[in-house]
């Protein structure tokens, strides 16, 4: 859909000001000119924005649209269940979802999705309580939800789940799987900049980036997919983007971007993770994001914009470790500078390399920033395979 955007009329503009007032973003929703997006709605846009961990720019697009239609739904309101095909989404669910992690129930992400793991965690919580395990939230459990407090006080019960799961499955990266998702693509280039007689489009260095990515870590003896290729002839929306991932059972989802800004003097790489105004975070996505924005900063000296938590549909609707990185600004003439160099590049896929090895490490043996030689790893995976090829001889000789 066109981004909705100050001075636009009609039906959708009256909606989305019924919507801010019912959040208390707007005081009045019957003014005079109420079908006109004005100051007024575009100030209550940008705060609502904030709240949910979106992009604020003051416009409805496609995601926020979506965000606006979820907040309708305050918890209570409806009773909410497990419905197959197509299961309940909002608000609501989400604040469910949340009030279950903050008691140490496994809910997985806060996604506002009411699926089968939330379905299962409500009937595990149903069963403790002494009521009917079947896993809705009618007018009995949100009765019981009220009454009882946080279950786990101290520490993230969340953060020990996806840590252990990181811990068990080994430090190694071999036979884990990668997707890789270069942003835009196909009629969105994404930023544009002119320079002289060229024209640099983020779409195009992003893959370039994806790829020499690929070739890394399919060296270091991982399964790679790339969400699109050089030349789409469309643009997946971010919600198809976050399905691929999770139908191919990835185990860390990449997201490369560059950013662009009216001011050229905005620079650096910022690394972006699931995370709420509440404070409920993807732990190893979290985590993964510093590892990232580190190894990178420490590698190419950009410039340090942090890690950030946002509820972007790409990282809220992905089940695994997922990133989206800023990789420098190209309306900057200093990042744009090092972008189109290629050896540039290669040192940032260098150091995404890195940091998804150190993701794997335990805690206890992590290594310093900017210490992983990543021609290490793909002659590690070589000297693997001549050694289980040299078993294999003993064992047909034998």
């Amino acid at each position: 859909m066109r981004p909705i955007r100050p001075g636009d009329r009609g039906p959708a503009v009256t909606e989305i000001r019924s919507v801010l007032t019912g959040l208390d973003l707007l005081t009045s929703g019957t003014q005079p000119g109420g079908d006109e997006f004005d100051a007024e709605i575009e100030r209550a846009v940008r705060a609502f924005q904030q709240s949910r961990g979106l992009s604020v720019d003051g416009r409805v697009g496609a995601e926020t649209w979506r965000a606006l239609d979820a907040a309708r739904w305050r918890l209570g309101a409806r009773t909410l269940y497990h419905a197959v095909p197509e299961p309940l989404t909002g608000e609501d669910v989400r604040s469910l979802q949340e009030r279950l992690l903050e008691m140490g129930y496994d809910v997985g992400r806060a996604d506002a999705i009411y699926g089968i793991r939330t379905s299962r965690a409500v009937a595990q919580f149903q069963r403790e309580m002494g009521l009917l395990p079947d896993g809705s939230c009618g007018p009995h459990t949100m009765g019981a939800l009220r009454r009882l407090g946080r279950k786990v006080v101290g520490g993230r019960p969340q953060w020990l789940r996806e840590s252990d799961a990181i811990r068990q499955a080994g430090p190694t990266l071999v036979g884990r799987t990668v997707v890789i998702d270069p942003g835009h693509g196909g009629t969105d280039p994404g930023v544009v900049v002119p320079d002289g007689p060229l024209r640099w489009t983020e779409a195009d260095l992003v893959h370039d980036l994806a790829s020499r990515l690929e070739g890394r870590l399919a060296a270091a003896g991982v399964r790679v997919q790339l969400t699109r290729g050089p030349a789409s002839g469309s643009c997946l929306p971010d919600v198809e983007r976050a399905q691929l991932a999770n139908s191919l059972g990835a185990d860390v989802f990449i997201s490369l971007h560059a950013d662009g800004h009216a001011n050229p003097a905005a620079e650096g790489v910022a690394t972006y993770h699931y995370g709420t105004d509440n404070g409920v975070t993807s732990a190893t996505g979290e985590r993964l994001a510093g590892l990232v924005q580190r190894e990178i900063v420490a590698r190419t000296g950009l410039r340090d914009c942090r890690t950030h938590a946002k509820s972007w549909e790409l990282l809220r609707l992905t089940r695994m470790p997922a990133v989206r990185v800023e990789v420098g600004y190209l309306t900057s003439p200093a990042d744009r500078g090092r972008l189109v160099d290629p050896r540039f590049r290669d040192r940032v896929v260098e150091a995404i390399v890195a940091a998804v090895q150190r993701m794997y490490f335990p805690i206890e043996r992590d290594v310093p920033t900017g210490s992983i030689d990543v021609s290490e790893l793909r002659a590690a995976i070589a000297a693997n395979r001549v050694g289980t090829a040299e078993q294999g001889l003993i064992r047909r000789a034998g």
